[in-house]
């Protein structure tokens, strides 16, 4: 999933409760219909930060990949401010 349609995602999230609701218990299902790509066989967990409570989610370990390969399997992801 590039940048752009992670933050649409997101957005729609924070805007339709009942959509955030369907990504959370049926995320393959809902993020499809969004036109993401998810192959077979993926499992897709969604879960909510809170004000108290924050998921890390730690990648599995790479084999000799380039920071840029990193970057994509990372999503790219840079935080805007602190977690914690």
């Amino acid at each position: 999933m590039n940048e752009q349609t992670y933050k649409t995602i997101l957005t729609k999230c924070w805007a339709d409760p009942d959509f955030k609701q369907r990504l959370i218990a049926e995320p393959v299902k809902t993020l499809r219909a969004e036109g993401v790509t998810v192959p077979d066989g993926i499992q897709v967990t969604v879960v909510e930060n809170t004000t108290s409570e924050f998921t890390f989610v730690i990648p599995p370990e790479p084999s000799e990949l380039s920071d840029q390969a990193m970057d994509r399997i990372s999503g790219g992801f840079k935080w805007s401010r602190s977690i914690l």
